[in-house]
């Protein structure tokens, strides 16, 4: 069996959504390999050769990448999965826009949101909202896994020593043009990793009474959450929402306020 890792990072240093994915690959081999696609990312690909347990990594670096289309990174992944049985990568934005693309290029159903490995080819998976657990067994000889990174814990990173392959195959794409994009700033901790986050629902009331829970936030060094219902009435950005159609959170201390108590708060 071979494992590789599509990294996750913003080209200066990993998502720590790659460690968890990491840790998913260790269970089912000992030594997993890492892919690091970008432009300018020597250093996220340095800092996935630290990653301990990582034997090799590969790095495509070029400006082709910069702008990490998924359909760029798709066609760039295929040919190097050639010698792969296992391919992983974390179950986040991103994650979900290039995983599928790579699953119709290889003609291999791809297994979505694992939250535990079994064996080799037998995952957990949630459904129904989180209601219900289902084993998957894949007959499949490639396995194409997205990975729910609050299953799994971080991988150690500082003392490994992986070898550094540097590849330079850039395959022409002229099905999407990057345009522009629009990024939300903040000071606050990101949702998806916070280790605390104060969340609002309706009942919350406003978006002026959701300030009084950004105030409590700051205070605590904790993300923001919302309910759907709270985004819908426009209290919020899109990019606050908690939850079966928002984003899939694991902290140590959740503060839910004006929630009505839906399972995923």
């Amino acid at each position: 069996m071979s494992v590789l890792i599509i990294a996750e990072h913003n080209n200066q240093e990993l998502k720590q959504a790659t460690l968890n994915t990491v840790s998913a690959g260790l269970k089912i081999e000992g030594n997993v390999d890492i892919l690091v696609i970008g432009h300018d990312c020597k250093s996220a690909a340095d800092e996935a050769a630290k990653i301990n347990s990582a034997a090799n990594v590969i790095y495509l670096d070029n400006e082709a990448y910069k702008d990490n289309l998924a359909e760029n990174i798709a066609d760039a992944i295929k040919p190097i999965t050639a010698d792969y049985t296992h391919i992983l990568i974390p179950s986040t934005t991103t994650g979900k826009n290039i995983m599928p693309r790579l699953s119709a290029l290889l003609d291999i159903q791809q297994i979505s949101d694992i939250i535990d490995v079994l064996d080799e080819k037998t995952y957990l998976r949630p459904y129904y909202a989180g209601n219900a657990i289902a084993t998957v067994e894949s007959l499949e000889d490639k396995k194409l896994l997205t990975v729910r990174t609050t299953g799994f814990d971080l991988a150690e990173i500082g003392s490994g020593t992986a070898n550094i392959k540097a590849i330079d195959t850039v395959i022409s794409n002229d099905k999407a043009t990057f345009i522009s994009r629009e990024l939300t700033k903040s000071e606050r901790p990101e949702l998806t990793s916070a280790k605390i986050i104060v969340s609002g629902g309706r009942g919350v009331g406003s978006a002026e009474n959701f300030e009084i829970l950004e105030k409590l936030a700051d205070k605590l060094n904790a993300a923001i959450g919302a309910s759907r219902a709270a985004v819908d009435a426009g209290y919020v950005p899109n990019d606050y929402q908690v939850g079966q159609t928002g984003k899939v959170v694991a902290p140590d201390l959740y503060i839910a306020i004006g929630l009505s108590g839906a399972i995923q708060h």
